[in-house]
């Protein structure tokens, strides 16, 4: 199909491929690389403290440091569920092996982490199919100030850097600052923003929004919606009316439905990926903020409870400091000495 696409149009066709590239898994940058491990500098400085702790004036992986290590991993905000899995595949390793010192924790600790991350992650960028959507439409949810805005003007302007038409729908129509906000980042980002009046119906700017990326020719667009956290009836009732708007103009839109959440929240992070996911069908994550917390551990109890892919990841307040989650880098960079 995408072939037959070329032989019409070699544009269409580049355009599409640039974005497939995009999402497709790559190796990490110099850069990139160096920006995650400074964003994560504040996890694993608080990580490995504690570890240390448990471990000192131990020889041997046992009961003891086991529980200890137990508690490390629910105060880095790992989470309770998440954490006892773990630990219980660590005591499977002790119990296998027989003797396992306390100078082997680390890398112990740190290939089940990576597989418990394959496993909960197994569907996402290396296999990511962008298949034949045009304007591929990715609907972008979360609560105020978890850095939803930031994240939308970031990820316009990744996908631009790939080659393609970006076009942003202002459609959190509910906060003053909102609308003006994601105007702001589509100046400095170079897309093009569909917004209307505050207080005008969301679904209606989704309508616009996605009317002009079919117009023109857009390859993607990417639209914000409100961040209350309302009650859940009300919360599905209206992302629910956006879809069918949306379905209307490119039929199986919103094709991502992309939940922003602040990793500096811990524990609150879980909660409220518990309340967007009963309300939509929520098919990918965005961690930000992980640069200024010591929470970070909160990725590896997300990925785990939820079974949703963390797509993105927020390492500094840079343009390009929006990254496609690795878990394999996230993983070796927590545990980089």
């Amino acid at each position: 199909m995408i072939l037959q696409l070329a032989t019409k149009d070699s544009r269409l066709y580049t355009n599409i491929m640039g974005l497939f590239d995009f999402f497709k898994k790559k190796e990490s940058t110099p850069q990139e690389q160096q920006a995650l491990d400074t964003g994560l500098e504040k996890t694993k400085d608080n990580f490995f403290s504690k570890i240390t702790k448990v471990v000192a004036g131990k020889s041997t992986v046992d009961d003891d440091v086991l529980d200890d290590l137990e508690e490390v991993l629910v105060t880095s905000d790992v989470g309770v569920s998440t954490t006892l899995k773990i630990i219980k595949r660590i005591q499977d390793r002790v119990s296998r092996d027989k003797y396992v010192g306390t100078s082997e924790l680390n890398n112990l600790l740190r290939d089940e982490i990576q597989q418990l991350l394959a496993e909960n992650n197994s569907n996402d960028f290396t296999n990511f199919e962008y298949g034949n959507h045009k304007p591929y439409v990715i609907m972008v949810v979360g609560v105020n100030g978890v850095g939803k805005t930031t994240t939308i003007g970031k990820l316009a302007h990744k996908l631009k850097q790939a080659g393609n038409k970006v076009v942003i729908g202002a459609a959190d129509t509910f906060r003053a600052a909102a609308v003006d906000q994601i105007q702001l980042w589509g100046e400095r980002v170079g897309v093009k923003v569909v917004a209307q009046a505050m207080g005008s119906d969301p679904a209606s700017v989704a309508f616009d929004t996605l009317r002009s990326a079919v117009a023109n020719g857009d390859d993607v667009a990417i639209i914000d919606t409100a961040g209350r956290l309302h009650n859940k009836v009300g919360l599905m009732n209206e992302l629910t009316k956006i879809k069918n708007v949306m379905e209307k103009v490119v039929p199986g839109a919103p094709h991502e439905i992309l939940l922003v959440l602040d990793a500096s929240t811990g524990q609150n992070a879980i909660e409220q990926c518990k309340q967007f996911t009963e309300a939509t069908a929520v098919n990918a994550l965005a961690l930000t903020k992980l640069d200024g917390t010591a929470k970070g551990g909160v990725v590896i109890g997300i990925s785990d409870q939820f079974r949703i892919p963390v797509k993105y990841i927020g390492v500094g307040e840079g343009m390009d400091h929006l990254q496609l989650f690795d878990r394999k880098a996230f993983v070796d960079s927590l545990f980089k000495q």
